[in-house]
């Protein structure tokens, strides 16, 4: 098994629009030869579309692109751009020279980080699919451009967060993962006690874990509603639709690894899955992979992203 860039596996490509001044943007995943797909929500509170269609007693088999956004439900209108990109491009189902290509999506809650009212635009999906990046971009950009976790105790103690991306590769059999990290809850190195992005009290500068704190308040404080972790497994293995499906679920495996409190209330938690199907594999196998690729894409979106808008970042406070 040897790691690889996302930007590696050549069937997909992935282009963002990030917009830093008001602290939202969209991340959009393309697959111009269609792939088998599947979803799974977890989170209580989900922005998404299009994901009725990923059921496997639905008729349709492929789809060509999936968004990630901010903009909560206001978000979903970037896919709107997606499409019209893709259709410009004869990429979709030909109804009769109407190009009908699909898109599915998820957005998170980032409204009010930068900008009350700012979320993706059409246009900015639009543009996303025009800047496909030829390296891993990681940190505040695209979906993850306004994400943020540790929001229990209010907003005032979160760490920002933001995009990941990783994946690796055995026998020809490659899965990768891309994930906008805004969690309720803490990002923690997978398995393990030690923090990445959690509360943090910066007048004392001292982190504070979200469990703990909850268990000895006995009560939630402030806001937690600007949250939502949307990701996407790409691989090449040969899976069907019911078998991608299953996959998203198996690959949540990797949220509760890497978050806690994880799935909560509040969080829209969802992960898509793309499939080319060119290589034979086990599904077991391609789940290990995925959760692996997930994990690491997970920490890679707390480690890279910098302190904006006010909130800390792990570098920040790793320097400190």
């Amino acid at each position: 098994m040897k790691k690889i860039q996302v930007s590696e596996m050549n069937d997909f490509k992935i282009g963002h629009y990030t917009d830093l001044e008001n602290g939202t943007g969209c991340s959009v995943i393309l697959c111009e030869q269609g792939a088998i797909a599947g979803v799974d929500v977890r989170g209580g509170w989900p922005a998404t579309r299009e994901t009725d269609l990923l059921d496997p007693k639905n008729m349709v088999q492929q789809i060509h692109a999936v968004t990630l956004s901010g903009g909560s439900a206001y978000g979903l209108e970037a896919s709107c751009g997606v499409m019209e990109y893709l259709g410009e491009h004869k990429i979709g189902f030909d109804m009769k020279g109407i190009y009908i290509p699909i898109v599915c999506q998820a957005s998170l809650f980032d409204c009010g980080l930068g900008t009350v009212s700012a979320y993706p635009h059409k246009e900015h999906g639009y543009y996303a699919c025009q800047h496909i990046q030829e390296t891993d971009l990681q940190g505040c950009i695209g979906a993850g451009t306004g994400a943020s976790v540790g929001k229990f105790l209010g907003f005032d103690k979160a760490m920002k967060t933001g995009l990941g991306q990783a994946a690796f590769e055995i026998n020809g059999l490659q899965v990768g993962a891309i994930v906008a990290l805004n969690a309720c809850g803490d990002l923690f190195f997978p398995n393990s006690n030690k923090p990445i992005a959690t509360c943090y009290d910066a007048k004392e500068k001292k982190r504070i874990i979200s469990e703990e704190a909850l268990l000895s308040l006995m009560e939630g404080q402030a806001s937690c509603g600007m949250n939502t972790t949307i990701g996407c497994i790409l691989t090449n293995a040969k899976l069907n639709k019911a078998e991608m499906n299953k996959l998203a679920s198996m690959s949540h495996n990797a949220y509760a690894h890497c978050i806690r409190p994880v799935h909560t209330p509040n969080d829209g938690d969802t992960i898509f899955t793309m499939s080319t199907g060119k290589v034979e594999a086990n599904l077991d196998i391609v789940s290990i992979l995925a959760n692996k690729a997930m994990e690491q894409a997970l920490v890679n979106a707390g480690i890279y992203a910098q302190s904006l808008y006010g909130l800390p970042s792990y570098k920040e406070i790793e320097q400190d």
